[in-house]
């Protein structure tokens, strides 16, 4: 009884750190990237106009809902470099079901249940065969885009569906369809992160997958769910892009898994495991996106893009090792 009591004490003690920490880490992030919004508004007048900010939420909506789910692998102290190759693949598979004349609820539907296996395929490889995440991930991230080329033949699938595609230059209340996409994952995303037994169980994976094991968790079933939670985000993404592209094609996710990871990083989430929040993500991806527009609308070489963002990523994980190692 007092083993179990004082299990749970330091249950509650580390989700109360959690919490503070997310908490504060929030508001940081909304202060930068309200401090960009604010600069670039003084220093471009395109960038504080309604097609640009539009344009700009459009933008950020896809890797934001990628960081979700990768925020979700990451926890696990895992990594899921295929969601990119994940996009594509879905883009081909939408599109190719929208012209056989599949309906669109249906082709969805079909779909995100493709990033659902493919999620589960990566929980069992990591889980029963005993594969890094690395290295099952990237196997994935190789295969996948060559699938969708082979399906294709390495043509671009052109979506003639003009309701399908109206949506993505569509709003609601004034806000863009596309931008309630990330609520519609963001708020059940939240809810199953820091509002329910998996959540919890999640971080104590995250945190000692052996001593979670020990202490009675499906560490198994919680690192499957996570990759699947992963893929499917990645799945509905690649429906939001074909949805915003009007086409389907394998390289129309390329690069998005770096964006996602380090929009996840930026956000909070530890590359150590155990850490992370939803909010985090979100804010992340859309500094990311902000310094993006930013750069193109004051004409500043693209490459200097990736080069800030990989300063950040740098910056952020060495103060987290610092922060571990004071804990």
């Amino acid at each position: 009884m007092s083993v179990q009591t004082s299990d749970e004490a330091r249950q509650m003690a580390a989700t109360k750190r959690r919490a503070q920490f997310s908490a504060l880490l929030g508001l940081t992030l909304v202060a930068l990237l309200a401090l960009m919004w604010v600069y670039l508004a003084f220093s471009t007048r395109a960038f504080w106009t309604y097609g640009n900010i539009s344009n700009l939420l459009r933008q950020g909506t896809v890797v934001a809902i990628l960081a979700i789910g990768e925020t979700f692998v990451i926890i696990t102290a895992g990594i899921d470099l295929s969601v990119g190759a994940v996009v594509g693949f879905s883009t081909v598979i939408i599109a190719l079901l929208l012209k056989a004349g599949v309906p669109v609820p249906l082709s969805i539907l079909i779909t995100l249940v493709g990033g659902l296996v493919i999620g589960a395929f990566h929980g069992f490889g990591i889980t029963k065969l005993g594969l890094p995440p690395f290295i099952m991930t990237l196997a994935t991230l190789t295969a996948i885009p060559n699938i969708g080329f082979l399906i294709t033949n390495g043509a671009t699938i052109q979506i003639q569906n003009e309701a399908f595609s109206r949506f993505s230059t569509g709003d609601f209340l004034g806000v863009p369809n596309l931008f309630w996409m990330v609520v519609v994952v963001a708020i059940p995303a939240y809810i199953l992160l820091h509002h329910s037994r998996y959540g919890r169980y999640l971080f104590a994976v995250g945190s000692n997958r052996e001593a979670a094991r020990l202490s009675g968790v499906n560490t198994v079933g919680i690192v499957y769910m996570a990759y699947m939670v992963s893929g499917l985000c990645a799945a509905f993404a690649g429906v939001l892009t074909s949805i915003r592209l009007t086409s389907g094609s394998a390289i129309h996710g390329q690069g998005l898994e770096l964006e996602a990871i380090a929009s996840s990083v930026i956000g909070g989430a530890s590359l150590f495991g155990a850490i992370g929040s939803v909010h985090g993500p979100l804010l992340g991806s859309f500094i990311l996106t902000t310094i993006a527009n930013g750069a193109n609308l004051m004409h500043v070489n693209s490459f200097w893009q990736k080069i800030i963002t990989g300063g950040l990523i740098i910056v952020i994980v060495y103060f987290d090792g610092i922060r571990r190692k004071k804990r």
